[in-house]
This record gives structure tokens, C-alpha cells and sequence, in this order.
């Protein structure tokens, strides 16, 4: 609050500082984040990190009872902040890859939204709209999207038939952070009777039929090929 009332009106809590008071990093290390309208006359202060945004310059935030928060902005713990989406906008590329996708998980378990509007698909990716779009082609049912298992939110699920399927891409399943928490998430599930299928981004663009008969089997409940194989 003090490196917010530093800098003037119209300042907000940002990135890295902003992401800890939502609870979604723990306090990094190094100056605090505000962000200022582009035309402040602000300086840089010690301790404080000032980020200038064109978006903060037509506006003030209002705090009386009145508010109307500005769709980017809004007021946490009595401290003016990013509002979580923005939070998430604004650290990538501002922290290391891992930190950004422990951001983005957390934000997805707190049920925070990730964009200032939500598709009406409920989609958050190009490879879960190919995937919705291989299902209706394919004339499979259509699933839950983003759906909320628990603590845990996956992809696509067929409630009924209690399977899982998760589309995966390197940008969002890579590393050693998204490896351990896929791998808890799927046995946690599985121990809860659900099936979980995962597909490449390349497999859904570019194998969309074998992908298709394997759900079909799935969802009628009989043991896909890649099941059989197993057995021997």
C-alpha cells in the first residue's frame, strides 16, 4: 500500500507484487511493482519498480461507494491492484517460465478469470478449439469444457462416463512443475474412478481420426487399441 500511495494517483499494484497479493506466486524478491498512468510524472523510486501503461492514463480508479472498477483493475485487501487476468498478462515474459504457469494454475484453482471475457466455448487454447471442433465433426458428445473435478480443473470431461481427456502442448505441460502437478492431478483422478486420456497438439491437428475412433471406443466403455496392446 505505501508503494501505491508513493506514486500518485491512478498507481496500482502490478506483476510480480501484484501476483503475490493475489496469492498466486509468493513474494519475489527485489523492488515492489506498481504500475502508473504513461503520463505520471512519477520517477523511479528505491524500492519501487514504476511500469508506465497507456491503458491506466484514461481513467482513475474510483474508491468511493460508487466504484467502478476499471475492467484491468480493481481493489484487494484495501490495496488498488491489477485484477488477476491482468496480473497473469503482465508476467509473461516478466518471470521465469515456471513461475508463469504456477501463476496460471493457481489462478485456474482459485477460479480466477484468465482474460477480461470468457469465449462462449469456455476454451482457453487454438488446440482445445481443434479438439471441440474434431469432436463435432466426428459427431462424438459433446463434453464438459474446463471443467472442475475437485480441486483439480481438466480440459474436457464426459461426467457420465467418467473419462478425462487432456489436450497437451509443450507451452503448457512442459517442465518439471507442470510434469509433477499433471502426475498428481492423474492419480488422484484415477483413484477416484475417472479414465484420463491426454492428446498431443499434433495428434488432434494431425491424426484427428485415430483420435476420434480411440475416444469412441472410450466412451462406449470398451478398451481402446492402445488398452489391448497392453495386455500381452
Amino acid at each position: 500500500m505505501a508503494a501505491v500511495l508513493a506514486c500518485g494517483v491512478g498507481a496500482v499494484l502490478s506483476h510480480g507484487s501484484a501476483a503475490a497479493l493475489w496469492g498466486l506466486l509468493r513474494p519475489l524478491d527485489g523492488p515492489v511493482d506498481v504500475s502508473v498512468p504513461v503520463r505520471s510524472g512519477r520517477k523511479r523510486r528505491d524500492g519501487i519498480a514504476i511500469h508506465r501503461r497507456a491503458a491506466l492514463a484514461t481513467a482513475s480508479l474510483s474508491r468511493g461507494e460508487d466504484a467502478q472498477p476499471l475492467p484491468a483493475v480493481t481493489i484487494h485487501d484495501r490495496i488498488p491492484v491489477t485484477a488477476p487476468w491482468q496480473t497473469i498478462n503482465d508476467l509473461r515474459g516478466q518471470v521465469p517460465s515456471r513461475l508463469y504457469r504456477r501463476a496460471v494454475r493457481e489462478a485456474e484453482m482459485r477460479r480466477f478469470a484468465l482474460s477480461p471475457s470468457t469465449p462462449r466455448d469456455r476454451t482457453r487454447s487454438d488446440v482445445e478449439r481443434d479438439f471441440l471442433a474434431l469432436c463435432r465433426r466426428h459427431r462424438l458428445p459433446p463434453p464438459e469444457v474446463n471443467a472442475w473435478l475437485g480441486r483439480w480443473t481438466v480440459d474436457f470431461l464426459w461426467r457420465t462416463e467418467r473419462l478425462v481427456v487432456e489436450a497437451d502442448t509443450w507451452g503448457t505441460h512442459g517442465g518439471s512443475v507442470a510434469f509433477e502437478d499433471d502426475h498428481a492431478r492423474d492419480l488422484d483422478l484415477r483413484r477416484r474412478g475417472f479414465s484420463i486420456c491426454r492428446y498431443t497438439d499434433r495428434q488432434i491437428r494431425d491424426e484427428a481420426s485415430l483420435v476420434a475412433a480411440d475416444l469412441s471406443e472410450r466412451l462406449r466403455g470398451r478398451p481402446s487399441l492402445h488398452d489391448l496392446s497392453q495386455i500381452n
